[in-house]
């Protein structure tokens, strides 16, 4: 697999365009992903995305995906578990202090970002992982969160026949 991951970086410019592609799709079956329902869909997807991005990225399926952000290198490869940027224990020659035979996962990513049309996204700080996510699908979330993101405006500028008459602003005749 270490090799296949290596090989997601040295493409991640084509892989940045795929999963574009594919966030566009997922996005677009919202609709039918709200009618079959998210406990449906959990288990099959979380499947198919842990054997593609298994294969691709050697992912550990933290739920919590961030590839497009750290140059298509998946961060949870680090035997530390660092989120954001190298430790202090990387060797002069990019390899990991704790696994020798393992270039950096974060030498990997800034390779890879600089290849990205979207790279300095590596440079946003990512939170701590969230392990009650372990396990499930990163794409199902981003669909959930894109849903979410794109409702939120419309609710907040809707006002019910009820708020408008009761509205302190409004003046009634």
């Amino acid at each position: 697999m270490y090799w296949m991951r290596r090989w997601s970086v040295r493409h991640a410019r084509a892989l940045e365009i795929t999963y574009n592609a594919v966030e566009r799709c997922l996005i677009a079956a919202a609709p039918l992903f709200r009618k079959i329902g998210d406990e449906r869909l959990e288990k099959p997807v979380a499947a198919v995305e842990k054997v593609i991005k298994g294969a691709l990225f050697d992912c550990q399926m933290c739920g919590q995906c961030i590839l497009s952000s750290t140059g298509m290198s998946c961060p949870m490869n680090c035997p530390k578990g660092i989120r954001n940027g190298p430790c202090g224990g990387v060797r002069a020659d990019g390899y990991c202090e704790v696994k020798p035979e393992m270039r950096c996962v974060w030498v990997e990513g800034w390779d890879g970002a600089r290849r990205m049309k979207k790279g300095s996204q590596i440079q946003t700080v990512q939170f701590a992982v969230d392990h009650r996510l372990k396990g499930h699908s990163s794409w199902l979330r981003v669909v959930r969160e894109h849903v979410a993101a794109t409702a939120a405006p419309l609710s907040a500028n809707t006002e019910t026949p009820a708020q408008s008459s009761a509205s302190p602003t409004k003046r009634t005749p």
